[in-house]
């Protein structure tokens, strides 16, 4: 379930970040079928990495993604393994991406949410495209 506490043997956690990240000179490429290839892959890379997608917006020119994780993973972690992956794939089937130097900025911002604020930042994130 969205938000609850891991179990493990030895902790329980609720570990929730707000990522927001851009592409590379902030470019309006996160359009269509980009946009859509890079939901799929944003979940499936959460799932290999056991984290939770608990919000995902995409915008043409940002990513707001709302993840809960297991403490193993260090933010950076996170992000690194994210824009890797969906960097490389993207430009694989996107021949259009590779114009780009790359496809992420190396920057990004982290917020950390307990189960408090989850629901403010669901709905912020939820409420990015109406703005």
């Amino acid at each position: 379930m969205p938000g609850n506490y891991r179990h493990k043997t030895t902790s329980v956690t609720l570990i929730n970040y707000h990522f927001v990240w851009i592409p590379k000179r902030r470019k309006k490429v996160l359009v269509g079928n980009v946009a859509i290839r890079l939901e799929e892959l944003l979940y499936e890379k959460t799932k290999e990495l056991e984290c939770e997608i608990l919000a995902l917006e995409i915008m043409e020119d940002h990513v707001h993604l709302f993840v809960s994780c297991p403490p193993i993973l260090a933010p950076d972690q996170i992000m690194f393994r994210l824009k890797g992956y969906t960097s490389r794939v993207l430009r694989q089937e996107f021949p259009h991406l590779l114009r780009m130097p790359s496809m992420w900025t190396r920057s990004y911002f982290c917020g950390t949410a307990g189960d408090a604020s989850s629901e403010t930042i669901k709905k912020y994130i939820a409420n990015q495209k109406t703005r």
